[in-house]
């Protein structure tokens, strides 16, 4: 009998190849990228450029679901930021990206699926800019009581499941890869005020090599414009 692990390791883990858009812009092609990156994932990263007259075409071509991002191994394609970061999960175990403590680990899910399917207000009034800092943009009361709650979030995991490391749940997780794209909106349209836990938690994102890596794939992006 081929149970779900054998039918993973009959395929090439380093088959994997990330399709993404615009560093700068594409917040949900971070979430991915950042958590295989982060993690020491090997994947080839492709990218189709958003907003140009051709986008339309090549993603109705190579995307399943026509968005961006999504994930190739071998004849599969898995698209969603949060199904891509399981499916990634489930071929490399090794790799704990969901936390060991079945407490902790239910609750970093829940904060995963929570920052999926909410926080509109927030996603919608401050787009992700990744390379614009401290525009000091008006806060509006649905973005506020969006901040509020990621605030909330962020100071209980560090403070009831942060042992052992300065992420969300101690060791770094598909819960920080998800809510990577929210550091960068806070110091994109902040400053933003929130709890020393969160500020502290801001900081150890921006610390990560995966970061400073976007960073730079966005700089020479908009370089490449130029």
């Amino acid at each position: 009998m081929t149970t779900r692990r054998d039918s993973f390791i009959a395929r090439p883990m380093t088959d994997l190849t990330l399709t993404i858009g615009d560093k700068n812009l594409s917040s949900w092609s971070f979430r991915p990228w950042f958590l295989m990156t982060e993690a020491g994932v090997p994947f080839t990263e492709d990218n189709i450029r958003l907003d140009r007259p051709e986008t339309r075409g090549v993603l109705k071509e190579k995307s399943p679901s026509g968005l961006v991002p999504f994930l190739t191994h071998g004849e599969t394609q898995i698209w969603d930021s949060l199904a891509i970061m399981e499916y990634v999960a489930d071929l490399f175990p090794e790799k704990n990206l969901w936390p060991e403590d079945a407490a902790a680990r239910g609750l970093a899910r829940a904060v995963s699926a929570e920052m999926h399917s909410g926080f509109s207000a927030l996603r919608s009034v401050w787009p992700m800019m990744f390379l614009r800092d401290h525009s000091n943009h008006t806060t509006q009361a649905g973005v506020a009581r969006d901040i509020a709650r990621i605030d909330s979030l962020w100071t209980q995991c560090r403070r009831d499941h942060g042992d052992g490391g300065d992420f969300l749940f101690g060791a770094f997780s598909i819960a920080d890869a998800m809510y990577a794209p929210v550091v960068s909106r806070f110091l994109t349209y902040g400053p933003v005020n929130v709890s020393a836990e969160s500020a502290a938690y801001m900081e150890t994102i921006r610390a990560t090599d995966a970061w400073a890596k976007w960073r730079a794939g966005a700089e020479a992006e908009i370089a490449a414009e130029n």
